[in-house]
Parts: structure tokens; sequence; C-alpha cells
């Protein structure tokens, strides 16, 4: 039992997690090893990360898995990511299943190679079903471009007399966003010390809580991520409002 875990109000959960999964390479690096022997370590990160949204039924966790700037890295990276990810995928596709948890895909998936495309398209449409939580991946992800593909779309319904100009809101504005079915990110963790946000869901962390661990990818733990919820609690949101405000709400 961890006692770290006892001291979260579960009436005080974030609905939405994200994490940015960083430091793999720094680990391996530390060890002698190349960075790929780091993305090869950090599946047991992923699953303590998952499995601790699932015992405490936090419904929305987000994994930056591969960012649309990822693809400018070494050939032998990317291709060892995008094998890694596969075979995750085939090895976890069962354990994800029979926790209940349906599992998302956000980015754009058309450059992905198509073993790896068609697997992510198995697994969600193997988990469509399930209600228990959800797991998203953001692969070939970068929100700038997610941005201005919505503004895109937005200006073409314009055009065809879909959508008036007056009626264009914050809320209609999300309705184009590869996230339009998600509530807003609440906590935003990142992960080996950096200090920024990678073009990784500008809009949704608007009014996130951020916190940036030094710890690396691989040394994620169910503990580290439970005493991230125990933090998050202990921060009064205030959404540009007063604290007096939000208590006599």
């Amino acid at each position: 039992m961890s006692l770290i875990k006892d001291k979260i109000d579960p009436e005080n959960l974030p609905k939405h997690v994200a994490i940015i999964m960083d430091g793999n390479g720094r680990w391996a690096k530390s060890r002698g090893e190349q960075r790929t022997f780091g993305h090869k370590n950090a599946i047991d990160a992923v699953r303590n990360a998952i499995n601790a949204c699932n015992e405490i039924n936090i419904p929305y966790l987000t994994l930056y898995t591969f960012s649309s700037e990822n693809w400018s890295r070494p050939a032998e990276e990317v291709n060892t990511l995008m094998n890694l990810l596969v075979e995750t995928l085939l090895l976890e596709a069962e354990e994800i299943f029979s926790k209940g948890l349906r599992m998302h895909v956000i980015g754009n998936l058309e450059i992905l190679p198509s073993l790896v495309r068609d697997q992510l398209l198995r697994v969600m449409e193997l988990t469509k079903e399930n209600t228990k939580g959800n797991l998203v991946l953001a692969i070939s992800y970068g929100s700038q471009s997610e941005i201005l593909n919505a503004v895109k779309s937005i200006s073409e319904d314009v055009k065809e007399g879909k959508v008036e100009v007056e009626n264009i809101n914050e809320k209609l504005f999300e309705n184009y966003l590869y996230t339009k079915d998600f509530p807003p990110v609440d906590l935003l963790i990142r992960t080996s010390g950096e200090i920024r946000i990678s073009n990784f869901l500008l809009w949704q962390i608007a009014y996130a809580e951020l916190q940036f661990l030094n710890v690396l990818w691989p040394d994620f733990t169910k503990d580290i991520f439970f005493q991230c919820i125990v933090d998050y609690q202990n921060k009064e949101r205030r959404f540009g409002m007063t604290g007096e405000q939000i208590k006599i709400q």
C-alpha cells in the first residue's frame, strides 16, 4: 500500500492529466548506452502512469509519445521509436483492454508508417466501447499545427456559410481541435528537469497546473505520480478569479 496514495483526496482529482515523457536519452547516456536504450527502458514508466491513473480513477491521461519535431531526429532513433511503438501496442493491447480503458490517438497519423498506423487503429477499434478511462497518445503531434489546421478549417466553413464570423468563440474553436471530445488539461507533468512546454497542447493547458520534475522518465514510478496529484490538490486553482471568489462559489 502506498502511503503517498493514501494522502490523495478522491473528491478533488484532476479529470485530465498530460505528461511530457522526457529524459530517455539522458538516462541511457548516464549508463553508457545509446539513446535508444533509454526508449526501450521507458515502457515500465508508461505502465506506471497508466496504472496509477487507473487505480485512482483519473478519466483522461494524455502521453506525449512522439512530437511532429521528433521526425527530425536521427533515422535510427526514429525507426527504433516506431518499431518500439508497434511492439508495445502488440504487448499492451490486451492489458489496456482488460483495464477497461479506451485508447485515442491525436496527431498527424497520415505520415506514420502504415504498420504503426494500422496497429494504432486496431487498438482504438478494440477498445472503443470501453468506459473505465481514456488513454490518449499524442503521436506525430504538434500543437501549433493543430491550431493552424483548426483556423484553416474554420475559415473554410466560414467561406461555405457553415459558420458565421460573429459566432466564433472559444467553444466553437475547441470543436476543431483533435481534443474536441476531451476535457481541458488540469495537470501537466514534465520529467527530466526541463522547464518548457515543447509545442504540446498549448490551447488545452491554458489553466492547467504545471509540474516540472527532476526525474528522468524511465525512473518515473506510481508513487511519483501520486505525489504529483497530492501537490496538485494542495494548489488553489483560481481561473482568473480571486481566492475569496473561489471560496464562496
